[in-house]
């Protein structure tokens, strides 16, 4: 079981022993579409400004060319995002790296700026490594192949120039059928088909080469397959986000059909949650697990997952509730950096052990 997420309202702004942190600056690809642009506010964007409001902090979010940085003077690099000063002492950046198709040509500017953010001396909830293991599927379950979950079986396969000399093919013996074939690095479900057999395999890989997509090939587990969210505070199960899919559909994602339910954090979710969060040693994270009727499967990490809305609420609560605990976990954990005088190293992450 998990502790049940609080109502109370926050007490104003934040006190002096929650540290001085007053802004979280989101670095996020400017390029939605004007439907997007027009969509994401209500959903979420806006009400993250607003708890954060609540906590006595500012919530903005910026692409990448927001950030400037002069680094003259050895030792004390001058930050600016939009051309107004941020320091380490009172903001902090949120970095996941965000990988769409129409996103393809941030990716390295996202990556480069978070290691010099990083070694500018500012506090990062999800660290660079962080990011690349989770954005990364096979990365991820590789990093958190220990997990009490088993990881659902995954091959990996790039979709290049060669791909029609079927080299990938010999990692793909193993593979049963049907199969699911989706890109290794995006998010919300987008990109997810169903593969027969090995021809689809093919099929797919040839129009993924057009974009240079990584693919991963994993097995299918049945109409119906249920996908939890549990979101992870201060390394504790905070939340479920249980996602149901549509008729028809092979994946439960909200933007393919999926329905939404908030039940209670089943024990076995709950129980495996310490072991994600001694190997992510960070303020907040989601982890994805798959049921197919009759067991758990470890699916992927969202460094930075959506917390969605509950549309039966029209007051939101524990959307709020879970975005009021992850603001408080950042802003803890920065007045604790802080403290530590740890100079922008953050935690990050656990190396992987490797067994023979």
């Amino acid at each position: 079981m998990t502790k049940p997420p609080t109502t109370r309202e926050p007490d104003g702004p934040a006190s002096a022993s929650d540290g001085p942190l007053r802004r979280m600056c989101w670095i996020f690809p400017d390029r939605e579409s004007t439907r997007a642009a027009a969509m994401w506010p209500d959903f979420f964007w806006n009400l993250y400004a607003e708890v954060a409001e609540g906590l006595g902090m500012s919530w903005t979010r910026h692409a990448p060319d927001a950030v400037t940085v002069d680094a003259t003077v050895t030792g004390r690099p001058q930050v600016y995002v939009d051309g107004e000063p941020v320091s380490p002492q009172d903001t902090l950046f949120v970095t996941a790296l965000y990988s769409l198709p129409y996103q393809s040509m941030d990716i390295f500017n996202q990556y480069a700026l978070y290691a010099v953010l990083e070694q500018s001396g500012f506090y990062l909830p999800f660290p660079p490594q962080v990011s690349l293991i989770g954005n990364d599927k096979l990365a991820t379950l590789l990093h958190l192949g220990g997990s009490p979950v088993p990881p659902i079986p995954t091959v990996r396969i790039g979709t290049g120039r060669d791909v029609d000399k079927n080299l990938h093919e010999v990692a793909l013996r193993n593979v049963t059928y049907p199969a699911l074939v989706k890109p290794a690095g995006w998010c919300g479900g987008g990109g997810i088909n169903l593969a027969r057999g090995p021809e689809d395999i093919r099929g797919l890989a040839s129009l993924a080469q057009g974009g240079d997509t990584t693919l991963v090939v994993q097995p299918y587990l049945g109409d119906g397959t249920v996908d939890y969210r549990v979101y992870v505070v201060d390394g504790e199960p905070y939340a479920v986000m249980k996602r149901i899919p549509g008729p028809g559909s092979p994946v439960a994602n909200a933007s393919r059909g999926g329905a939404m339910e908030f039940p209670p954090v089943p024990d076995e979710l709950a129980a495996a949650t310490a072991y994600f969060a001694e190997r992510l040693p960070i303020p907040f994270f989601c982890i994805d697990f798959l049921h197919d009727g009759e067991r758990f499967w470890f699916s992927e990490l969202e460094p930075d997952g959506v917390i969605a809305p509950d549309f039966d609420d029209p007051h939101r609560t524990l959307q709020r509730d879970i975005t009021r605990a992850r603001f408080a976990a950042y802003r803890t954990a920065h007045a604790k950096w802080l403290a530590n005088g740890t100079n922008g190293r953050p935690a990050g992450i656990a190396p992987r052990t490797v067994t023979a």
